[in-house]
């Protein structure tokens, strides 16, 4: 009796073994959308050395390939061009079989950085988004897809999180970014193709926790935690934490290009911040394995840090410096743009409640340089040269196709030096590609900086609209 009750428990294991369930990453549900014409990965998990089948319904193409010995698999299927035609996906394993629904094939743009990007379209509490009410109410869209990847700070990488797939509608874009909203329905608008998009950000959180430590080997300041008991910062902060707990499990989705909000965290040491930017966005490129893909960022905005050293406030925490890095950085890194949001700054809120300009910004960028759409201006103002003739400097920019412009308003926001490095505020001409300064204090200046402050409002824009961000043309503090 004992041996058959043996045999007959053995039996059901095997059987269950043999029909086990196949898991699908969250990535891969109901509603998901999958980048165009591309190599596209697809991966899950079953049991161990067997043979899992995929099936493609836009061509009915049959895919074999077998698990490992830890029952993953992963392989690639190529997708078509973005339409609007609903797919399915049906992966099966024996007896075993997995559908995955209304799925469509479009561009695909991960949307990551810290809560200037996680800012969902309803607000925060007690801090609105302007418009997002009206966007949440129009944002009915069968075409656009979004996935967020919950907060998660981990040691170890994880390989899936807990989410899936939603289609635009006012009952779930409230949840959903911003700044990501505004970016990919504006695409949708222009484009006419569908549009995925992937959440991956964390309110507070540096660079360095968005990525590991073979990243960071090189930056010797930045200690790796090995357990939570070396955490000497908020989990969020704490370097390789993010990637491990968040961006891990995205890495290889097919996608278009990335959005990026962040620099906030990093904005007292923003020396080491352009490096550190260029450092994580070579090497996320790496670990896609798409090549460069577009890479657009937003520059932060204006706001009033001194608040947060009230009594120990040093030179490098004037945030200018780290929207410098930054400014920097967009001409060191390949295939990327920045967008400038000197307009939308808050003295008061870290939060700037206008995510429109941002997130349409970041479209311009993409719209213009990623799919080739021409006619508008989409690259702010830049600093090109100055010419110094006595006590006078002509400013001259690059990016104005049809000049700037102070819309009428005074332009108090430059400042010159002579040689005693002794800033004073310049008197300012503008005129339709150049500004003239000069002030009776410096009779021969040798620098000039724009608003070069924490908080401050933009003054200069391209006849288009576009901010011009601050800059400095001295290199007289380095740290």
């Amino acid at each position: 009796m004992k041996k058959h009750f043996i045999i007959t428990v053995l039996c059901l294991l095997g059987s269950f073994q043999i029909h086990a369930e196949i898991k699908l990453p969250a990535l891969f549900t109901d509603n998901m959308m999958l980048q165009q014409d591309m190599e596209a990965p697809i991966w899950g998990w079953a049991n161990k050395n067997e043979k899992i089948t995929i099936q493609t319904s836009w061509d009915s193409k049959v895919y074999e390939i077998k698990t490992d010995s830890d029952g993953k698999w992963k392989l690639k299927v190529k997708t078509p061009k973005a339409g609007f035609t609903i797919y399915s996906i049906t992966v099966s394993q024996g007896s075993d079989s997995k559908t995955i629904k209304n799925i469509l094939i479009g561009e695909v743009w991960l949307c990551s950085g810290q809560s200037n990007m996680e800012m969902p379209l309803k607000g925060f509490t007690g801090q609105p988004v302007k418009g997002g009410n009206e966007a949440i109410v129009h944002s009915t869209n069968p075409n656009i897809r979004f996935i967020s990847v919950p907060r998660a700070t981990v040691l170890e990488p994880k390989n899936d999180f807990e989410g899936k797939w939603e289609v635009a509608s006012p009952r779930t874009t409230g949840n959903f970014s911003a700044t990501a909203w505004y970016f990919g329905s504006l695409l949708q608008e222009v484009l006419q193709i569908p549009i995925g998009l992937v959440e991956v950000s964390y309110g507070g959180s540096n660079a360095e926790a968005w990525m590991n430590s073979e990243m960071l080997k090189d930056f010797k300041n930045i200690s790796i935690p090995k357990k939570k008991e070396d955490f000497k910062e908020a989990p969020n902060r704490e370097a390789t934490t993010l990637f491990n707990g968040m961006l891990s499990p995205v890495i290889g989705y097919g996608i278009k290009g990335v959005i990026w909000y962040q620099g906030e965290s990093n904005r007292d040491r923003p020396f080491e911040y352009k490096d550190l930017f260029k450092k994580m966005v070579s090497s996320w490129r790496g670990l896609w394995n798409q090549g460069e893909f577009p890479f657009y960022f937003a520059q932060i905005a204006p706001f009033d840090y001194t608040r947060y050293h009230p009594n120990d406030y040093l030179e490098k925490y004037n945030s200018a410096y780290l929207r410098e890095a930054q400014l920097k950085a967009s001409k060191e890194i390949p295939n990327s743009g920045m967008a400038v949001l000197m307009d939308i700054g808050e003295k008061d809120n870290i939060h700037p409640v206008d995510k429109l300009k941002g997130g349409n910004r970041l479209a311009y960028l993409a719209l213009a340089k990623t799919y080739g759409i021409q006619g508008f201006e989409y690259e702010s103002p830049e600093f090109n040269a100055m010419e110094i003739k006595g006590s006078t400097v002509t400013v001259s920019f690059s990016n104005i196709p049809n000049g700037i412009t102070s819309f009428g308003e005074e332009v108090t926001g430059f400042e010159i030096a002579g040689n005693d490095k002794v800033f004073y505020p310049a008197q300012t001409v503008v005129r339709s590609k150049s500004v003239i300064i000069s002030s009776p204090r410096v009779e021969s200046p040798v620098a000039v900086r724009y608003l070069f402050k924490d908080f401050i409002n933009a003054e200069i824009f391209s006849v288009g609209g576009l901010p011009m961000s601050s800059f400095r043309t001295d290199d007289w503090y380095k740290e």
